[in-house]
Formats: structure tokens, C-alpha cells, sequence
């Protein structure tokens, strides 16, 4: 194993399951930085058996867990809280290591691990019923609030720690066990360093457990499995459709929470403060890479203001320094792996044979892509319709600000959006006609804070994350009336 030092102590090279043990699969796998292809960590992989141990211990933990004092589960999500705060410059480091991110990207990510502990604390006094009349004389009607019991976490490599804490947190808050899958390409931080923190922080074994494999070996099992009550996904579309239709269609139907693909866009109205305007864009789309789901995807601009955004755009982007994540003033870092590279690739060569005016462009060093911008772009192109998932954006002029919105809505994604203009009532009454989750007026797309909700329309996913949304996700109710017994039935 090669690590260092910063960092070395966060590394596990075994499942946790009630414990650390080693996995029984036949497979291995090494997780490795990104741009160096360093090696972080070896670890021998989760087999089907490994998954089935991992629920079937959840479950046993539950009832416990759920039973414990809401201050008790409250002191151990703060305590993990603490952990991370205590350490968080070597998670820092790790992350950047793992996942290929800058420093900024890191430190954010770090900052919403903490936040979504810090609300997740808040439930288990918030969690609330209700006591509703009754059409029976002398009946009472209670409806309980309550955990749904066992949580499986399937999460993504792009923000892994953040991502898989805003699932696990809320799940634990609301007295439920977890099982978590993280993503391949980033096992420790999505995952593994999960399992660190929460022993540290004292939570009862068995109430979190932790499975590394391919999900060619157990991702399906993950999802069929006979124990979990909800399965939550965040991921790409298709992958996220097929994990829909798993869990409801499958022999043990459950709830699904789907956090899924993006087309964000960002409209430049005529009006836009250009500063403010170009930061955001820059901002929205560069930040990881492009590498989120909420990054910017599309930048629509009034004709007035066109030419205008472009030229100002261009230069900013020019200057944004690339290279190695583990240099302080990177910006743009590598692509997670090389199957990134091939699609981001890919869909530059496709620009240019469409028609799209490139206007900024560099070299491809390893996972490297130097950030990429084509104007000009129309509906009928790729940049337009797909996510793109790297370091490039395209441009488009919109005719008018209804011609604007029309663009803005013309996708099968809703998930974030932004518009920019000076004229607060304007921006607000624009914002509410876009068709997503999620609409930011002077603000980038990018946003997530543990108390608002989260989440998206149409094929950007179902359910919500964060806040109170996140304690209806992660609980389910209970109707149970209490008569006097002194009805008559008439037979």
C-alpha cells in the first residue's frame, strides 16, 4: 500500500461489517490517483455473501439503534462531525488524492460532509406524529412517524464523501441501519473512511456497514436484496433508471430516492451584471472539472448581451491554470478515469464536426482535458442535449427572454438552473417557470445546503434529500387507532 503520511491512518484496505474484516470475493482492486495512477489502497472486494452478512447484520442492529435516547443518536452524528472537523486536512488530502480534486473542490466537500452530520443531528428530536380525530365515537387515531429500518446507499465517485454522507447521515438520524456501496473508482472516501469516522464517533456495530465490489458482482443483489426498506441512488440516468426498476419491480418492492443526471443551464439575461455573470459561469462549469451534476451544462445568452458574454467569457476562461489536483493553484484537474477521458473527448470531436464555434481550447496530457468552449451552439447539437460531465460548455444566443426560457426547458433533465439579472422580480419570476428541482437567480448552479431541500424533475430523479425533506424520505408512518372497544358491528 502506497500512502502518505497525511492521510495514512483514514486508509482501510477491508469491508466493514460489523467490523473490519477482508472481503470473500475473488476479485481485488486497487484504487489509485487519477493523474499519477499512484496506488492509495488494495482491496480484496465484496462477494454476494459479504452483502448478504452486511444486511443481515443491519437489521439484527436496528431495532437498537432506533430504540437508543434521540440525545444518544444525536451526540454520536455530532461526534462524526467533530472527527471530520479534527482531521480535515488529511480528508482533504485523501480526497484530493482519490477522487482527483482541487483544493477548492475538496475543502467544499469537506464542509458539506460536516453539514449534512450537523442537520442529520437535529432529527431525532424533530421526528414528530400525529394525533388525528376519529368518525368512531371514542376513537383515537395516532400516526406514528418512524424509521423505515434498513437503508441500502449506492453512491457516485464525483463528490464521494459528501454524497455518500448525505444519504448515510439523514438515514442514521432517523434511526435507521445503512448499508453502503460506494463507487468504484473511489472506495475510501466514498466509503471506507466512513466506517473510520463513525467508530471513532462510537456508533454501535453493525449499524453501519460498508461493502466495496463491482456491480457486476453485487450490484444487483445490493438492490434485489429481501432486507432494505429504501434504496438511495445517486448516479447517472440510465444507470439510476435501472436501480428504479430493480427496486420496484423486483421480488421485494421498496422505495427508491433517486438523485440523477443534469443539463443545468445558465441564462444570461440582458440586463445580467457581465461580471458577476462570466464569475458564475466559470465558477458553475470549471469547479471538479465539470464533474457534477448540477454543474453548468449550457450557457444561454440574451442576442443583446452576446457578443459581449462570449468575448468576456473566453478571456476568463483562458486563465484558469490545469494540471495536477495536488497543485494548490489548479483549477482543472484530471478526469476520474479513462472512460471519462474517452466520453469528454468524445463529445469535443463531436462539437467541432457539428458545426460549434470553438473558441477556447488546449491540449489532452493524460486524464488531463484542458478546459474547451464552443459558442455558437443550436438544440440539434450533443453539447446541448447531453451532459457532458468534463471541462467543456457550449454557448447559445437566445432571441429573447421567452425564447431564453424555451431553451432553458428544452431537455428530458431538471435538476439546477441559474439565471442572471439585475431586476430581482424578473429573475424570480423567470426562475419559477424553469422546469427543475432546483433555480438559482444571481447564483450558480451549484448549490447544496443541508437544511433546503434537494433534488430534481423529470429524468434528473425522484425524491428529495436535506432538511425535513430528508426525514420523510428516510421514515415512513404509521396509522394506529385506538377504540374503546364498545362498537357494534353488525355481523
Amino acid at each position: 500500500m502506497t500512502v502518505t503520511t497525511a492521510y495514512s491512518s483514514l486508509v482501510a484496505e477491508q469491508l466493514y461489517i460489523g467490523g473490519w474484516r477482508e472481503g470473500t470475493s475473488e476479485r481485488t482492486a486497487e484504487t489509485t490517483n487519477p493523474f499519477n495512477n499512484e496506488t492509495i489502497a488494495t482491496i480484496r472486494q465484496a462477494s454476494t455473501e459479504d452483502v448478504d452478512a452486511a444486511y443481515e447484520l443491519a437489521q439484527k442492529s436496528q431495532a437498537d439503534w432506533a430504540a437508543l435516547a434521540p440525545k444518544q443518536r444525536a451526540t454520536v452524528l455530532n461526534k462524526a462531525a467533530d472527527f471530520i472537523e479534527d482531521n480535515r486536512a488529511a480528508i482533504v488530502e485523501l480526497i484530493r488524492a482519490e477522487s482527483g480534486s482541487t483544493a477548492i473542490k475538496a475543502n467544499i466537500e469537506t464542509g458539506l460532509a460536516v453539514g449534512s452530520l450537523r442537520e442529520a443531528a437535529t432529527f431525532p428530536t424533530r421526528i414528530t406524529g400525529q394525533i388525528l380525530p376519529s368518525n368512531s365515537p371514542g376513537k383515537a387515531n395516532y400516526v406514528f412517524r418512524e424509521a423505515l429500518g434498513v437503508v441500502g446507499v449506492i453512491s457516485p465517485w464525483n463528490f464521494p464523501f459528501a454524497l455518500s454522507m448525505r444519504s448515510v447521515a439523514p438515514a442514521l438520524g432517523c434511526g435507521n441501519a445503512v448499508v453502503l456501496k460506494p463507487a468504484s473508482d473511489t472506495p475510501i472516501v466514498g466509503g471506507l473512511l466512513l466506517g473510520k469516522i463513525f467508530e471513532a464517533a462510537g456508533l454501535p456495530e453493525g449499524v453501519l456497514n460498508i461493502v466495496v465490489g463491482a456491480g457486476s458482482e453485487i450490484g444487483d443483489h445490493f438492490v434485489e436484496h429481501s432486507v432494505p426498506r429504501l434504496i438511495s441512488f445517486t448516479g447517472s440516468t440510465p444507470v439510476g433508471k435501472g436501480v428504479g426498476r430493480a427496486a420496484v419491480g423486483g421480488e421485494h418492492m421498496k422505495k427508491v430516492s433517486l438523485e440523477l443526471g443534469g443539463n443545468a443551464p445558465l441564462v444570461i439575461l440582458d440586463d445580467a451584471d457581465m461580471e458577476q455573470a462570466v464569475g458564475a459561469a466559470t465558477m458553475g462549469k470549471f469547479l471538479h472539472q465539470g464533474q457534477i451534476c448540477m454543474a453548468v451544462n449550457r450557457i444561454i445568452v440574451q442576442a443583446p448581451v452576446y457578443d459581449e458574454f462570449v468575448a468576456a467569457f473566453t478571456e476568463r476562461v483562458k486563465t484558469l491554470p490545469y494540471g495536477s489536483q495536488l497543485d494548490d493553484a489548479t483549477v482543472v484537474g484530471p478526469v476520474i478515469n479513462d472512460s471519462q477521458l474517452h466520453s469528454v473527448t468524445e463529445k469535443i470531436e463531436r462539437a467541432r464536426t457539428e458545426g460549434a464555434r470553438e473558441i477556447v481550447s488546449g491540449p489532452i496530457e493524460g486524464r488531463v482535458i484542458a478546459p474547451h468552449v464552443f459558442a455558437d451552439v443550436t438544440p440539434e447539437m450533443e453539447l446541448f442535449r447531453e451532459e457532458i460531465f468534463g471541462p467543456v460548455v457550449g454557448i447559445i444566443k437566445a432571441e429573447d427572454e421567452a425564447h431564453a426560457l424555451e431553451l432553458a426547458n428544452d431537455t428530458e433533465f431538471g435538476l439546477s438552473s441559474a439565471v442572471y439579472t439585475q431586476d430581482l422580480q424578473r429573475g424570480l419570476n423567470f426562475a419559477r417557470q424553469i422546469e427543475a428541482g432546483m433555480t438559482h437567480v444571481n447564483d450558480i448552479t451549484v448549490n447544496d445546503e443541508a437544511h433546503v431541500m434537494f433534488g430534481g424533475e423529470k429524468n434528473s430523479g425522484l425524491g428529495r434529500f436535506n432538511g425535513e425533506w430528508a426525514i420523510e424520505e428516510f421514515t415512513t408512518t404509521h396509522w394506529v387507532g385506538v377504540a374503546p372497544g364498545q362498537a357494534q358491528f353488525p355481523f
